[in-house]
């Protein structure tokens, strides 16, 4: 059983707590803190994941982006990120002294994306049984292909855009750039 905190439109905790899965359902104005990680090689290329076909939601589906869920009660947005990809991937990377590349507000939820470089590989990963089937480097096009012709949860062109677009950003700026705080 997955306990999730509760937030305010402000991002503040209401001190309520809502069980995943349950028909108990969030009123208006109410969120919950979800994260997702982006894990990009020298390449360019970003990781991702293609779901087990016995999960549920979106069974046997690709994802674009290499980790993500919902953060547990108690959570900073920087430890679920950890967990889930730890969990997902077998990844483990350190996120406290990150920030959310950008955050998308949706009805219910507040979305954390943040990207990282590493150079992983991945047939020696131990990927989350319960929750990934095989994951593989992709380009953007790569990507954009993929989700015309395969089985690709639902996402929108702009955001693969946006999270390609980030990391090459980063890739390009000048030290003095980066110490500005464009981006990290």
């Amino acid at each position: 059983m997955e306990i999730n905190d509760v937030y305010d439109k402000n991002r503040q905790k209401t001190g309520r707590t809502i069980v995943r899965g349950s028909s108990e359902k969030l009123s208006e104005n109410e969120f919950r803190l979800v994260v997702f990680v982006c894990v990009f090689n020298s390449k360019g290329e970003l990781l991702i994941q293609q779901r087990q076909p016995f999960k549920s939601g979106w069974a046997g589906y690709w994802d674009a982006v290499t980790a993500g869920g919902a953060a547990v009660s108690g959570e900073t947005s920087q430890q679920a990120a950890a967990r889930e990809l730890f969990e997902e991937v077998g990844i483990r990377y350190d996120f406290e002294n990150s920030t959310p590349h950008f955050t998308i507000n949706t009805a219910d939820c507040f979305c954390d994306f943040y990207l990282t470089k590493q150079e992983v590989n991945i047939a020696g990963l131990e990927l989350g049984k319960g929750e990934v089937a095989q994951v593989k480097w992709v380009t953007k096009e790569d990507m954009f292909h993929m989700i015309d012709n395969e089985r690709f949860i639902p996402v929108q062109r702009g955001l693969v855009e946006l999270c390609f677009g980030l990391n090459e950003r980063r890739n390009t700026l000048t030290r003095d750039e980066k110490a500005g705080g464009l981006i990290t």
